[in-house]
């Protein structure tokens, strides 16, 4: 073996870049390293649900830190924030952070009088039909009435590319509503039928009665089964042209629900799984079992989940499939979820050599991700250090808090069951279980909220790995300072919810720098 003529990683630069020596620290009392503004408010857009407390941070907090870092940045750099908006809402599926970010964003650059791309970065925010409605809402209710030309037009180009008769159905709700948007905004319609459906949505939204245009046949139809008789409306689910009757009526499974006024029976689920959106049907497992949805039924529904191009398409988080495993009552899917999962980690890559791989287990990772998940930050950092150890020609698995074990998994067996082996280990030592467990790998990956304790141990926790060896930090917690150095070198920071951040390691030690995602 050659003994000097050997590859070594020398370092590149990567995006997340703080001080090189501590300046604060973590909220457990460690020393802790400033970000640039850029790198902190990537950090916390990228797990920012909005409104949500985490375990550090209250929702109010944690928001103001937000608006400021966004106006701060859009003032120093549009192009820049343009590209994380439309990328955040995009990639990163993070929908309430883009829309506050857009909003933030060109509040502060209107403050200071500064013109030139802030209608773009409304409208990049702004991807499903209901999202022009909630950046309103979010502008009315925060800085009143008055609307800006910049989010005006931004919002009227989105709501000329998004509005439809179908989206109509779906997405009218809330307190801002398609007609509100169309009134507020002016948007020109793109074709006489756009704007025979701006027309009726106006009307809708002021309780007018009026017939609806010839040229919206799918609202028609809706209507005209919105008119049949409950004792009627079962009936046609059994019906040979039942699943062409519902399509043209744009009717969603939700929809159908509640057009039913019925038990949710395996003749409903069958009819209207062929036109169920991906997340629908990974919503809806336990429910397709309790309905008794046939095997074959279930066969077609497994398929489409497990297809890895519908899987990308999606977009679902990796997380969503470990949800939708503990909730599914049968073990017919669990095989579909397991490839599904799989599918969504398609960037982790294939680590050659030795790689220790440390996942946070502490208390603060334990908070759900958001008010309405039953997943927690603990459950995104098990997911993808056992699907990262996988990979890798030769990892160790460890789990850390106060104390540290490792995770025992065998390659390529089941990253869910893996999952299942990791439990809660109190604080975040991270500093002993680096020293513990670095024994000579060729790098070091640690997922945590990078909140590590001050104690004993408290020491920067990179430290206990040779400067030439890579240490890298997927940060899940998005706080203001991080457990130690990033951006230069052989220290860096990665950050999100998504599979994303892993392609950065190999370029990384190929020697190229690893640039922002977007």
């Amino acid at each position: 073996m050659a003994k000097f003529n050997r590859s070594r990683v020398t370092g590149a630069l990567s995006a997340v870049r703080s001080r090189s020596t501590p300046t604060g620290s973590t909220h457990e009392g460690a020393p802790g390293y400033e970000r640039d503004a850029k790198s902190e408010l990537f950090l916390l857009a990228v797990s920012n649900m909005v409104g949500e407390q985490t375990f550090y941070e209250g929702a109010d907090e944690r928001d103001d830190r937000f608006r400021t870092l966004v106006g701060r940045v859009a003032l120093d750099d549009p192009d820049w924030t343009a590209r994380l908006i439309g990328w955040l809402r995009g990639e990163a599926g993070m929908r309430s952070a883009a829309v506050v970010a857009a909003a933030e964003a060109v509040r502060a650059r209107l403050v200071e009088r500064r013109s030139g791309g802030n209608r773009r970065m409304i409208d990049a925010a702004l991807q499903r039909a209901d999202e022009p409605g909630e950046l309103l809402a979010y502008w009315l209710g925060r800085y009143g009435r008055a609307l800006p030309q910049p989010v005006k037009r931004g919002v009227a180009d989105a709501a000329r590319r998004l509005y439809g008769e179908r989206s109509l159905i779906k997405h009218d709700t809330g307190n801002v509503r398609f007609g509100d948007v169309i009134e507020l905004t002016h948007p020109r319609p793109r074709t006489p039928k756009q704007g025979d459906l701006f027309r009726f949505a106006i009307d809708r939204r002021h309780g007018r009665d009026r017939d609806i245009p010839a040229s919206l046949s799918t609202l028609r139809a809706r209507a005209e089964l919105v008119a049949l008789p409950v004792r009627e409306r079962r009936a046609l689910l059994d019906r040979p042209d039942a699943e062409r009757v519902l399509a043209d009526a744009g009717m969603t499974w939700e929809s159908l629900a509640g057009w039913i006024q019925g038990p949710l029976t395996a003749a409903f689920w069958e009819r209207i799984i062929p036109s169920m959106g991906y997340f629908a049907l990974l919503r809806n497992l336990r429910n397709f079992d309790k309905a008794g949805v046939s095997d074959e039924v279930a066969a077609q529904v497994a398929e489409r989940l497990a297809d890895p191009e519908q899987v990308v398409r999606s977009k679902v988080l990796p997380m969503r499939f470990l949800a939708a495993y503990r909730a599914a009552a049968s073990l017919r899917w669990a095989w579909a979820l397991e490839r599904a999962l799989n599918a969504s980690l398609v960037h982790v890559p294939a680590l050659p050599g030795r790689t220790l791989v440390l996942v946070d287990r502490s208390g603060s990772m334990s908070m759900r991700l958001s008010a309405r998940s039953e997943l927690t930050s603990a459950d995104a950092a098990a997911v993808f250090g056992a699907a990262l150890a996988q990979r890798a020609e030769d990892a160790d698995l460890v789990q850390f808090g106060t104390d540290y074990a490792k995770v025992p998994f065998r390659r390529r067996e089941s990253v869910l069951k893996v999952v299942e082996r990791f439990r809660d280990m109190g604080g975040t030592n991270t500093a002993r279980a680096v020293r513990a467990n670095y024994r000579r790998h060729d790098r070091v990956v640690i997922v945590t909220d990078e909140q590590a304790w001050w104690g004993q141990d408290g020491e920067e926790p990179t430290r206990h790995v040779p400067p030439h060896v890579p240490v890298y930090t997927w940060n899940l917690g998005g706080y203001q300072y991080g457990h130690g150095p990033s951006g230069t070198g052989t220290r860096h920071v990665f950050g999100g919810l998504s599979d994303a951040a892993f392609s950065m390691i190999p370029l990384i030690e190929a020697g190229r720098n690893a640039d922002w995602p977007f």
